[in-house]
């Protein structure tokens, strides 16, 4: 894959506007393409994510790696996970290569305060934890999943649950009350408020961990898709995907309420591809998470930046590989010419800021692989 040498990049100004976005980030575990009302789904509702979608530009063959800490890494990195030292997601083979550059970093060099919230699962132990990767604030649980543990170094608190689970807070472990993603978009929105009250531009990275397995909803969440055959398993599936629906109806409402809505570049995309209710919908794909087909490497990527960009659909071949040169290019990020030169994705402005086909790139050739 061709590498850039323009993305060594100096700060730009945007439509007479900012030259320097806050960034929302909401990344979701295990969530497919087909996992949507707007994309087909029969029996799934999503208000609020259809409302993002309608609102940003789509990117419709937006391709990542077919499980999650794979994805992570490249989204973090631009670089295709194998550079980046991981091939699993568990046994020691999820942990980001200490030497590689992130996005959180090259962000903070350009004066953003950084959040994770949720998910990290690019290694438990301390050297790779997200607090020395380049994030200011850290709300996490451990390993893959909120009470998974593996043999090796990979492993949340034992026993935690999804209901008032334990979070590493800032190097230290806090119990909190209420459901796991209602509790990380909790914690994002309050550290929201708190930036925007010093007028910081901020990036806050919001993971969840569902709708990944143990399919456990709230009860309220999964009675809505109670009585329709589906089994219990994909109630619950369901019932996860419409608490995240909600809770990013609640951020965004919030994000407006601030005054930041003009201010903020919102993007939302999935992590691989899904694991349950293939049988309700897969939007006609081959395949599911942990295969190299369309149905375990094709992701939703919706981006909306308020009054800067025109919602339109985007069919050019993209990846998770160009989300850390465009948040760059957008922030007037510098990248240091060494990690311009290993850099394996491409930034998507032209494409985000054109709402006519382009020719973007067309000769590009992606790879899947799957540990």
């Amino acid at each position: 894959m061709r590498c850039l040498p323009w993305l060594f990049l100096s700060c730009v100004c945007l439509l007479g506007g900012p030259t320097q976005p806050n960034i929302l980030f909401i990344l979701t575990d295990d969530q497919g393409y087909g996992d949507l009302s707007a994309h087909g789904n029969p029996v799934l509702k999503t208000p609020n994510l259809d409302r993002l979608r309608a609102e940003s530009v789509r990117f419709v063959d937006f391709q990542v790696s077919p499980t999650c800490a794979p994805t992570r890494s490249a989204l973090l990195t631009g670089r295709h996970e194998f550079k980046n030292g991981i091939t699993h997601t568990i046994l020691e083979r999820e942990r980001l290569a200490l030497g590689a550059a992130t996005l959180a970093e090259q962000l903070q060099k350009a004066g953003y305060r950084t959040g994770i919230f949720g998910k990290w699962h690019l290694g438990d132990e301390a050297p790779y934890q997200p607090n020395r990767r380049g994030f200011n604030e850290v709300f996490i649980h451990g390993a893959g999943g909120i009470g998974q543990s593996y043999a090796g170094s990979c492993g949340d608190v034992p026993k935690n649950s999804y209901y008032g689970p334990t979070i590493l807070h800032n190097g230290k472990f806090v119990k909190t009350a209420g459901y796991c993603t209602d509790e990380f978009f909790a914690q994002a929105t309050r550290w929201i408020e708190g930036e925007a009250a010093a007028k910081r531009p901020f990036l806050a990275w919001v993971a969840t961990n569902a709708p990944h397995g143990p399919y456990n909803a709230r009860p309220e969440d999964a009675a809505l898709y109670e009585g329709k055959g589906l089994g219990k398993d994909t109630e619950n599936f369901f019932g996860m995907l419409h608490n995240i629906d909600q809770n990013v109806g609640r951020i965004l409402a919030k994000i407006e309420a601030l005054g930041l809505a003009q201010d903020t570049l919102v993007v939302f995309m999935n992590d691989n591809g899904q694991t349950h209710g293939l049988d309700v919908f897969n939007a006609g794909m081959r395949g599911s998470k942990c295969t190299i087909w369309q149905g375990g490497s094709r992701a939703m990527s919706f981006w909306k930046w308020a009054g800067k960009w025109t919602p339109h659909k985007v069919s050019n071949l993209t990846a998770h590989l160009d989300v850390l040169p465009t948040l760059c290019d957008l922030a007037g990020a510098t990248i240091p010419p060494p990690l311009s030169a290993k850099l394996e994705g491409y930034t998507l402005r032209p494409l985000l800021e054109s709402t006519q086909p382009i020719q973007w790139n067309d000769d590009r050739l992606l790879f899947h692989h799957v540990g």
